[in-house]
């Protein structure tokens, strides 16, 4: 056999980049941080050390960073260039790679199709903005295109051209249901409680009574309850219940929307709108709650937080009332 058709033979080899690295046993989050670095870069796992990405020049770029981190917190990090003699090799990680990512797109196509079903006006372009947004995440590190990811562009065009239902807005009779009445949730109240509470004393009820009782206590004549299994007004799809109530209150207020995502980002801790206000709010509460063991206690402290977070926040808007309705 020539040597011109030995070569024509020989399946051409892809060019790898590796990361090898070795870490101590503490700190204990270095690990868990060096692993969602890896995958937020889209690099798979050869062996429990040892990390590739496609060669280039980003993929390098990203994996030299990575490196840095390991070592910094005093491990060992090493970044080269390799390939494998054996084409199955090549495309066994291939398939590695397709697979991770086709595990990404049928996550984005579950949440897409959510979002297709509680389609509503107010939160509708917030929740394309998003799912907009995770896409390109995955196709950025979608080296070898994944099969799923044109499903997943024809759901997210779909999406963006899907009309939202509006919300209804509840008559005044409709919201006069809701007054006199006594809100019963459970004990032990957190964030999102208290802060829906606040919400009902404030914008719907200003003499709201509330019980903070056991799940398991039969419900009274006439009581509301929220935040509870079977509530009238709890978690409603991805939106906790002060999301709810403000939804289907159709209380209109620009203020309350932007309170509504960081009391989202702190009770489900998914990141949603990214709120940075979250991080800092977050401790205060929960040194309100571990202070204030009894629930009266936490609703009080609670209410004068959130009237002053409110009108903090209301500065921003000028043009719109300053005074929270007491």
């Amino acid at each position: 056999m020539t040597a011109r058709r030995a070569g024509k033979k020989r399946a051409a080899r892809l060019p790898w980049y590796l990361l090898i690295h070795q870490l101590p046993p503490e700190p204990l989050y270095l690990r868990a941080k060096i692993r969602q670095r890896l995958a937020r870069v889209g690099a798979v796992a050869l062996k429990n050390a040892v990390y590739a990405l496609p060669r280039r020049e980003e993929c390098l770029e990203d994996l030299q960073w990575i490196a840095e981190e390991a070592v910094a917190g005093g491990g060992e990090a090493y970044v080269c260039e390799a390939e494998f003699p054996e084409g199955r090799t090549d495309a066994a990680l291939v398939e590695q790679f397709r697979a991770e990512r086709d595990a990404d797109y049928d996550s984005l196509a579950e949440l897409i199709h959510e979002s297709g079903r509680h389609a509503r006006e107010e939160d509708f372009p917030a929740r394309v903005a998003r799912a907009r947004k995770r896409f390109e995440e995955i196709a950025r590190i979608d080296f070898f295109r994944a099969p799923a990811k044109q499903k997943v562009e024809r759901l997210l065009r779909k999406l963006e051209k899907a009309r939202p239902r509006r919300t209804p807005i509840p008559s005044e009779s409709r919201r006069g249901a809701l007054v006199g009445r006594t809100w019963v949730t459970r004990r032990g109240i957190h964030i999102d409680r208290i802060a829906s509470a606040w919400l009902i004393r404030r914008f719907l009820d200003p003499k709201a009574r509330f019980r903070f009782i056991d799940p398991k206590e039969p419900r009274r004549k006439g009581e509301l309850r929220f935040d509870m299994v079977g509530g009238d007004f709890t978690h409603e799809g991805d939106r906790c219940t002060f999301e709810t109530l403000l939804t289907r209150t159709a209380i209109r207020d620009r203020t309350l929307t932007e309170i509504a995502e960081i009391i989202h980002d702190i009770d489900l801790k998914d990141e949603k709108f990214g709120r940075d206000e979250a991080a800092g709010i977050e401790p205060v509460v929960t040194g309100m709650i571990l202070a204030n063991p009894e629930d009266e206690a936490r609703l009080e402290r609670g209410l004068v937080l959130f009237d002053e977070l409110y009108q903090s926040f209301r500065e921003r808007h000028p043009t719109l009332p300053k005074e929270v309705s007491k």
